[in-house]
């Protein structure tokens, strides 16, 4: 138990930097989600989960997360975002968003790369 207690919080403290520097690329790529980001990515049972979620959720003007099953069990989790449930349709836009934020993510190493 006490492994696995510290192996989640260094997991916490690892990613603390790229959760949040995710969510934001994914606001910028886009083209909104950073004011949903900033005011739901607390909101998710994970430190750092919900700031590329929410940034998400912003971007798509959906509403992700909300109550789930796990083991057939009930568990309350919140709504990050505004708008309507997520449909299928929104699976092309999500990745579309995606990959604009790593290729803005690979622009922005390259232009760090060339300056050194």
């Amino acid at each position: 138990r006490w492994f696995g207690w510290a192996a989640a919080r260094s997991d916490d403290v690892v990613n603390w930097v790229p959760a949040r520097l995710s969510g934001l690329m994914i606001a910028a790529a886009g083209g909104g989600g950073f004011r949903t980001m900033v005011r739901d990515a607390r909101h998710h049972a994970s430190p750092n989960g919900g700031w590329p979620e929410s940034a998400m959720a912003g971007a798509l003007g959906r509403r992700l997360g909300g109550p789930v099953r796990y083991d057939g069990e009930a568990a309350a989790r919140a709504w990050l975002g505004d708008g309507a449930m997520p449909e299928a349709a929104d699976l092309a836009r999500a990745l579309w968003i995606y990959r604009r934020a790593c290729l803005l993510l690979w622009v922005m190493v390259g232009g760090v790369a060339w300056l050194r």
